[in-house]
This record gives C-alpha cells, sequence and structure tokens, in this order.
C-alpha cells in the first residue's frame, strides 16, 4: 500500500493515535490534538503509511494589520524509517497548498544552520534560503512563560 498524505482536520483526531516512533518530538496528547484541530488557522499535514503516520508538517496561517496572509511552518519530522522516500517533501508541498487555499502570499520557516537535512528538504521544496540578507533579518529565540 502506498503512503497516503492527508490534510488532518478537525475530528481527524484518531489519526493522531497512531504514530511512528520519532516522528513528533513528544508524544501526541489527545487534548492538545483535539484543540490543535479544532483551530482553523492550525494545519496539519500527515504521511500515512497502513494506519500509522510516518510523516507530518505542520504550521499556522495568520494576519497582521499591515501584512497579507502568511504562512509559519512550525515543523516537518519524518520517521526514520521512512527517511530518503520524498514524504518531507511530499508534506511540506500539501501544507504550502493549504497556505495557497488560505490566501496565503508568503510562507516561512526557520532551522538551525547546522540541520542539512532540514536546510535541504526547504530548498528543494522552492525555499529561498536566507531571503533576507539585510542587517536586520532575523535570529530566532525562545521564551519559557
Amino acid at each position: 500500500m502506498a503512503v497516503e498524505i492527508k490534510i488532518l482536520q478537525s475530528g481527524d483526531d484518531a489519526v493522531l493515535a497512531n504514530v511512528a516512533d520519532d516522528v513528533f518530538d513528544n508524544p501526541v496528547i489527545p487534548a492538545l490534538t483535539r484543540e490543535f484541530l479544532a483551530d482553523p488557522r492550525h494545519h496539519i499535514a500527515v504521511a500515512v503509511d497502513d494506519g500509522l503516520v510516518v510523516g507530518f508538517a505542520s504550521g499556522v496561517h495568520y494576519v497582521h494589520p499591515d501584512k497579507p496572509a502568511e504562512l509559519w511552518i512550525n515543523e516537518v519530522g519524518v520517521a526514520p524509517s521512512h527517511h530518503g522516500q520524498g514524504l518531507g517533501k511530499a508534506v511540506m508541498r500539501a501544507l504550502l497548498q493549504v497556505g495557497r487555499d488560505h490566501g496565503c502570499r508568503e510562507a516561512w520557516v526557520l532551522t538551525n544552520v547546522g540541520n542539512a537535512a532540514a536546510r535541504a528538504l526547504y530548498v528543494s521544496v522552492g525555499g529561498t534560503e536566507g531571503a533576507d540578507d539585510s542587517e536586520d533579518a532575523a535570529i530566532g529565540y525562545s521564551f519559557e512563560l
């Protein structure tokens, strides 16, 4: 059976109840899954192999008072057992299409400079590395709240 790429919607919680090891950073929590899928601005494309989620790309589309809609790509993961099969590209392409369908004119993602696999993936689906080389280009920071 071929791997199927799906865009999950509200009510598709059961799909994320069967996930391969090392796809997500942490175990999937049912209450958070329901909350994520119920929010119309949250999006997740999954790769499903015989009922098992083996890859995903997630993101959020948002608007701002002075900018058109954008898609922020939060995370991409593929089970080690399924590396090298083009699933990262497939879920990224599906997620980018969701952004287009919601009127987003741009998508963006951050990754570590040393993450060669992620950098190659993003370029392979049309991303421009270092698109903003200006002096005020962004650097990622995280905050515990």
